[in-house]
């Protein structure tokens, strides 16, 4: 017979059930510490222990992200997933690389890698695709080396949109922040360190706008 979890268990057993529903991956111990406002990682390793000894969840300890759902935890959290769509996955977005997005869909599953997401993280859109994060111009927005950002197809941005966009001139592709001003757009980063690249308005092709992230870390 199981025994009574305390109210932290059940705190961070949820939390992880909601993660793994948004993301279709476990969290890492960082993350449960975060999520659920715990003092210290050595604290969740402890409840994590306890949860693993009552049956809920097994772990992989030389895995990052090595936590596994078990039982009616597991069945909660794959009754949230059985809808997962698939998203293209068309390359990387990184300065100096060619952003590949020639058109506005559909992809054919040939064409291009997959991932499988809940739904709602494309917030209803169509034709949706992803691009992998390269460089960390866009940190301070949450969005890091490796993610994949989730876009809808379009060229006409609203101000303060988290836009792909290709710089003509350049021949280079960038993650930032959109401001149209007047006959120029201003491509802001959120990362403190880097200034914003202001350029010609003719100059910039939009590609994309960011409607959701799939994080990695």
């Amino acid at each position: 017979m199981k025994r009574p979890l305390s109210k932290r268990q059940q705190a961070i057993l949820s939390y992880i059930q909601t993660f793994m529903t948004e993301n279709s991956y476990p969290p890492t111990v960082r993350d449960i510490q975060i999520g659920c406002s715990i003092s210290s990682t050595s604290v969740v390793d402890y409840n994590l222990q306890i949860l693993q000894r009552e049956g809920f969840l097994q772990r992989k300890r030389e895995v990052s992200r090595g936590i596994e759902l078990l039982g009616e935890a597991a069945s909660a959290t794959a009754d949230s997933l059985r809808n997962l769509i698939s998203i293209p996955v068309l390359g990387n977005i990184a300065a100096g690389e060619p952003l590949p997005v020639a058109n506005t869909g559909p992809w054919t599953d040939a064409d291009f890698d997959k991932v499988d997401l809940p739904p709602f993280l494309t917030k209803g859109r169509d034709n949706v695709f992803a691009l992998r994060v390269k460089g960390e111009s866009m940190i301070d927005a949450l969005v890091g080396d490796g993610d994949l950002v989730l876009l809808e197809p379009i060229t006409q941005p609203q101000n303060g949109d988290m836009v792909a966009a290709w710089l003509q001139d350049r021949e280079e592709a960038t993650l930032k922040h959109f401001y149209l001003e007047g006959d120029q757009v201003r491509l802001v980063p959120a990362n403190s360190q880097m200034r914003p690249i202001t350029v010609a308005a003719a100059n910039v092709s939009v590609k994309g706008r960011v409607v959701g992230v799939v994080r990695t870390m």
